[in-house]
């Protein structure tokens, strides 16, 4: 058998829009589909539920995700990696 016999699985690209438990976070991405009669580009999101192993990610970063097995009963996408951190603003 080769080495890399595992099947190619759905990666994604997003921004972490809730921390919402311990190794749990909300992850929106945004797509663009053409609108069937005018074929305008629509913009479309789709918020997923993601395991976050290490808790390292932080509302607003931007992370890829990939499909794996069902973690849970909604999550099913663990992180891959952090691609761009948020921004940290200062309390004022």
């Amino acid at each position: 058998m080769a080495e890399n016999s595992r099947k190619s699985r759905k990666s994604l690209v997003g921004v972490v829009t809730s921390k919402s438990g311990d190794k749990s976070i909300k992850l929106t991405y945004f797509y663009k589909v053409p609108h069937p009669q005018y074929r305008k580009e629509i913009r479309r999101k789709t918020v997923i539920h993601v395991h976050d192993e290490k808790n390292e990610c932080a509302l607003g970063d931007r992370v890829e995700v990939e499909e794996t097995r069902p973690l849970s009963k909604m999550k099913r996408f663990r992180v891959v990696r952090i691609i761009e951190k948020a921004p940290v603003l200062a309390a004022e």
